[in-house]
């Protein structure tokens, strides 16, 4: 039996590995999109319209952080993260609000807030690639698209490998506005949310003058994240 040289053995045991690497590739479905962790936590600047009839509107500007507070595994075995929202004028002194839910499911992300569960993201996130918001409800379909992926300016910063979902763009100057969209960066998560729903007045003396009669314009820009 011929013995290998040393240095073939090396070669012979490289090229074994290399196989096995090619055979069993590593994924990155981009779940870090949106980490999922007990004690991450996310700082967002709000700016609020609130419109409850013409000539009737409410200003304001304050801050959001939703802190991932606990997890549980549910009937499904899955993992679920609860998180805190709380607000501030300063963000000095916190008062939570509200709480909801994310999770992880079958390559997707998972929302659960005010009892409502919605499909804000898909994994691997893919330029062009669109799905049902509500494939989890009854109700009719709400299609969101991935419409920017890349270097992405949020107030004064920049975030580098980052996506842009569009959840809706439309304004028929009649009778509504929706225009909402969110934008995630790898390895921090949400970093801004923009949330504008109006209906225009429809009487005969302002019909398709865009007179705002009703809705909410709900800005939300990333200040501060990290870990407790």
């Amino acid at each position: 039996m011929r013995s290998l040289h040393p240095f073939s053995f090396i070669l012979l045991i490289s090229v074994l590995f290399s196989c096995g690497e090619t055979e069993n590739p590593r994924v990155d479905f981009g779940l870090d999109y949106q980490p999922l962790e007990i004690g991450l936590y996310w700082e967002y600047e709000v700016s609020q319209t609130l419109v409850f009839g013409e000539n009737d509107s409410e200003e304001s500007s304050f801050f959001i952080r939703d802190r991932v507070d606990y997890s549980y595994i549910n009937a499904e075995g899955e993992f679920v993260y609860v998180l805190v929202r709380e607000t501030s004028d300063d963000r000095s002194a916190w008062q939570p609000v509200s709480n909801y839910a994310m999770q992880h499911v079958r390559n997707t992300l998972i929302r659960n807030f005010e009892n409502k569960r919605t499909v804000n993201l898909v994994f691997p996130p893919e330029l062009g690639k669109s799905w049902d918001a509500e494939a989890l409800n009854s109700q009719s379909q709400d299609i969101f698209k991935i419409d920017i992926m890349g270097t992405i300016p949020v107030g004064e910063q920049s975030f580098t490998r980052s996506l842009k979902v569009l959840q809706e763009e439309e304004d028929d100057e009649i009778t509504f506005r929706n225009n909402r969209y969110e934008v995630f960066s790898k390895g921090i998560g949400l970093v801004e949310q923009y949330y504008e729903v109006f209906t225009y007045c429809s009487r005969n003396d302002c019909l398709g003058q865009m007179v705002i009669d009703s809705g909410r314009l709900t800005h939300l820009k990333i200040v501060a994240y990290g870990k407790f």
